[in-house]
């Protein structure tokens, strides 16, 4: 039987808890992360029903449910629809703050990719603003979304 919480002391443990994972990326996500370690070339998927692209690739439209196989080339440039600036350290975080993450709408492409922005003032980044991506140099990419270093305004 549920009943009110009464207000009691509050203890809070600081702690860590690691959770090994993997994670598969399957046919047309693998291909994504080839063609960006191999080629520099950022690819989307195309639906032969509703005609939506995305990046990154996926297998069903989320509009129309079609089955998705028909891999497109998009642009390395876009539109910046939105974003957010960390001022915080964070382990995770790849490089010391502040440091902005964006959804990127790539030409081409009718949905948004999240990544991190950079080369940058955080005080200057708006909402409409064309971007490029940046890519890590061959032999440190990988087939991860991180071998784009970030996305950096166009000028």
């Amino acid at each position: 039987m549920a009943g009110k919480v009464e207000e009691s002391e509050r203890f809070v443990f600081n702690g860590k808890i690691d959770i090994p994972n993997k994670y598969s990326a399957g046919t047309v996500g693998s291909q994504f992360l080839i063609e960006l370690r191999d080629n520099k070339k950022i690819i989307g998927i195309k639906c032969p029903i509703c005609s939506q692209v995305y990046v990154p690739p996926r297998s069903t439209c989320k509009y129309c449910f079609g089955k998705l196989s028909d891999l497109v080339k998009v642009s390395n440039k876009g539109t910046l629809l939105t974003y957010a600036v960390a001022y915080q350290p964070s382990p995770i975080q790849p490089v010391e703050p502040p440091i902005a993450y964006g959804i990127v709408q790539l030409d081409g492409a009718n949905t948004g990719f999240v990544h991190m922005l950079g080369e940058v003032d955080p005080a200057k980044l708006k909402v409409g603003m064309r971007v490029k991506a940046v890519f890590k140099v061959k032999k440190e990419r990988v087939a991860s979304v991180k071998d784009i270093k970030y996305f950096k305004p166009l000028r």
